[in-house]
């Protein structure tokens, strides 16, 4: 599986990437993956390879990039509750940072960049992320309907912006939530959100899962949770990008 580290071009300077991709000389529908707050490391290499295994080509961009190169931060091979906590308190500061503005601005470099690349075929993309990658998917399919054919977010605050963004996706939505971070009320209040929009949306709750449930090298980790989400993410791309 032909892997590569790249750098964006961006309004603020340059972000750096790994891209995954097929092993064939095709060209491959695109694929925006958001990591989580901890950025791109083993597991996010592993779950891009295992997306592009199945055709596509997958740019997963170093969000806080303005901060400087992966990794930003030292990581252990395994995030434990233990360590979670000060690891957290280095983190915020560069999540409270990325501000809405520069996540749009960055969106549409990522974008521009991902559909300039030659292995990349010609159409939209979609856009996929975990935890704030999720709510960052979310906000570049809000503002790039035409550009966007679907979205899927894992355990993010996919509503944070509130109905009036969410009614303004185009593209089918999949929406993964942990038990541990939404309610089944507040569930239902999306999801009447969604449907009030006529957006085209599963959205639900992985039962017995907690935040970060997706993350092998995290204590969150559930191999249940993760299954589902590839059951849900993989005939939701070969849908709407017909890899099929």
């Amino acid at each position: 599986m032909p892997t590569t580290t790249l750098r964006i071009p961006t309004a603020d300077g340059r972000a750096d990437a790994f891209a995954a991709f097929p092993d064939h000389g095709d060209r491959h529908p695109g694929v925006l993956m958001y990591a989580d707050g901890f950025g791109i490391r083993p597991v996010l290499r592993e779950m891009a390879r295992e997306l592009a295994g199945h055709g596509y080509y997958v740019l997963v961009p170093n969000l806080f990039y303005r901060h400087g190169p992966t990794p930003l931060i030292d990581l252990p091979e395994h995030i434990g509750e233990e360590v979670r906590p000060a690891l957290m308190a280095r983190l915020m500061p560069l999540i409270e940072a990325h501000t809405a503005e520069r996540a749009l601005s960055d969106a549409d470099a990522y974008l521009r960049f991902l559909t300039s690349r030659p292995e990349v075929a010609d159409g939209p993309v979609a856009v996929t992320g975990y935890c704030i990658g999720g709510l960052l998917a979310t906000r570049t399919a809000v503002a790039h309907p035409g550009r966007v054919a679907a979205v899927a977010a894992f355990h993010g605050p996919v509503g944070a912006d509130g109905p009036d963004a969410l009614a303004r996706i185009t593209a089918p939505v999949h929406f993964g939530h942990a038990e541990s971070d939404l309610t089944p009320e507040a569930l239902r209040e999306l999801n009447q959100a969604l449907d009030a929009a006529k957006v085209d949306h599963t959205s639900e709750i992985y039962p017995g899962t907690v935040h970060g449930f997706t993350m092998s090298d995290t204590d969150a980790f559930d191999p249940a949770g993760l299954q589902r989400h590839w059951d849900r993410l993989l005939p939701l791309l070969d849908r709407t990008l017909g890899t099929g």
